[in-house]
């Protein structure tokens, strides 16, 4: 919470709630009560600028379990329109007795920069003491959702125990019925039955893949509650085997490592999910994971296949348990098949020297310095541009927005709206907190680019300085170096074309270094 200025008038509401309105009809009652602590709290702080506002913020029949209260709304409409400085409220559970609604109306004080003052508990968050106190509160309030997040899970576990379907995404092969059952699909159940047997009579995941594709068959699609549709994508290594080993189409439902009897009725029998399980187990999983670069990859992450605009990934095989051999492959023949891919996998060390030789050959050539000059200058101008767009409609969203917000405060402050206007406003609100926030990073963005454009000087010292050292570092230090100068390499396996794209930033900060370097070695 951010210490409002002492240098200015700060002008206090206080705000009064009580849950029944037993007593209200006598002259002095509870709300009264609470105002006079919180107006004798106030003076005793006017030699701070502190001043009591004269509107009366008094909730009298009200819960705080909610915040479906005229007062708190008026109280909240008043604090964005910047008429409250400071909140004072007799005790904490006075404002809210939900910990999640509390934390709610504090990020919109925080935001506001209004502070919060209990008088009977010391809760003062224009002092550190008072910070503390709202951290350990907001800490409950943490607590809170960790434990119904707690709950929600020990229901799920619950109901998979006892075999009813829990949710998540749709199965081909089942509806959910509006009871939230799994019920069979007759049409897509004939195709998943056929898909194990397909396997079973191919014993091999990547052929039924072509069958499976041969017969135009995807995996399931639908459509959600707001009317988009989902899935139906080809299947790839990863998705296949995850429908050859879900335990729902033999009748059961899985949390975590059990396997319960579940309610709907299986697709495939008892007898061809064993055999299928087996088979899977004896051939093994090979495919879906992802290779670490312990081979050192030099264009690990950065070479594409041009033929399936996809990354290629490192790879290697082994012959007589000694000699290695790197590779990149394409992906998508690695998920989809060797057919699908015109490139599909290059030796390592031939493609990683072809790229190595042609930075090396930038610093002792003009005209490519020239190339990679007018190629960065393309890239930066077409990022500023792309960014300028959407921080165009960002500002057009933020104009709307607020334009929004003000006119939603001023029905707030002349009639008794309804819970639904409060969570309108916080919604505008965190538009405009999230739209402020990426303008900024947008802006920023456009500033680094506009200071990092090269100069042939800039990439004259960073190619130079690239050759004769070169060979002298190790293979962790080349891989960062290669991955700071180029910015994407692409491989087309067709004509054999390799397409090198440079970081116009890299070369500026490889350059930097040299010079850097320079001057050390010169004082």
């Amino acid at each position: 919470m951010i210490r409002p200025s002492m240098n200015k008038q700060l002008n206090c509401a206080i705000y009064t709630r009580k849950s029944t309105e037993d007593g209200l009809e006598k002259e002095f009652n509870s709300l009264d009560a609470q105002r006079e602590s919180g107006e004798a709290y106030i003076k005793s702080q006017s030699h701070e600028g502190w001043h009591c506002l004269p509107d009366m913020y008094d909730d009298g029949g009200f819960t705080g379990g909610n915040m479906d209260r005229p007062a708190l709304r008026r109280l909240i409409a008043d604090i964005e329109s910047g008429k409250v400085d400071c909140v004072v409220v007799y005790k904490v559970d006075r404002l809210s007795r939900s910990l999640v609604d509390f934390a709610r109306m504090l990020e919109v004080f925080e935001r506001k920069d209004v502070a919060f003052v209990s008088v009977t508990q010391q809760f003062n968050t224009t002092n550190s003491m008072g910070r503390l106190m709202l951290n350990v509160l907001l800490s409950f309030a943490q607590f809170e959702r960790e434990i119904i997040s707690e709950r929600t899970r020990d229901k799920i576990a619950a109901a998979r125990r006892k075999g009813k379907w829990s949710g998540g995404m749709p199965l081909l092969g089942y509806d959910v019925d509006p009871h939230s059952k799994l019920i069979i699909n007759d049409d897509e159940a004939i195709r998943v039955r056929t898909i194990y047997e397909l396997y079973l009579e191919n014993q091999s995941i990547m052929a039924t893949i072509k069958e499976i594709d041969r017969r135009g068959w995807t995996n399931k699609r639908w459509t959600t509650r707001k009317g988009h549709e989902r899935g139906g994508f080809p299947f790839t290594k990863a998705t296949l085997f995850k429908l050859l080993t879900n335990v729902t189409y033999a009748g059961k439902l899985k949390y975590k490592e059990e396997v319960h009897e579940g309610e709907h009725n299986a697709i495939v029998s008892a007898d061809v999910w064993q055999r299928v399980q087996c088979l899977l187990k004896r051939n093994g999983r090979t495919g879906g994971v992802a290779v670490r670069n312990k081979f050192g990859a030099l264009l690990k992450g950065i070479l594409r296949c041009a033929s399936c605009d996809c990354s290629m990934t490192p790879s290697h095989s082994t012959r007589k348990g000694t000699t290695r051999y790197r590779y990149y492959v394409c992906t998508k023949a690695q998920k989809r098949g060797w057919d699908n891919c015109a490139s599909k996998s290059i030796p390592a060390t031939q493609i990683e020297n072809f790229v190595v030789d042609q930075i090396k050959r930038i610093g002792h050539d003009p005209d490519l310095v020239k190339d990679v000059i007018v190629q960065a200058h393309a890239q930066s101008t077409a990022q500023l541009q792309q960014l300028k767009v959407e921080c165009d409609a960002i500002d057009r969203d933020l104009e709307i927005w607020n334009d929004q917000i003000h006119r939603l405060v001023l029905q707030m402050s002349t009639n008794d709206q309804g819970s639904s206007a409060i969570d309108r406003l916080a919604d505008l609100q965190e538009r405009v907190r999230v739209g402020e926030r990426r303008e900024a990073e947008i802006r920023e963005q456009m500033a680094v680019i506009e200071r990092g454009l090269i100069s042939p000087d800039d990439v004259a010292i960073a190619m130079a300085s690239f050759d004769p050292v070169w060979q002298s570092l190790i293979v962790s230090e080349q891989i960062r170096i290669v991955q700071l100068l180029v910015q994407q390499v692409v491989f087309d396996g067709e004509s054999g074309k390799v397409t090198i794209t440079f970081h116009p930033d890299g070369i500026k900060t490889c350059a930097e270094e040299t010079r850097r370097s320079q001057m050390e070695v010169v004082a």
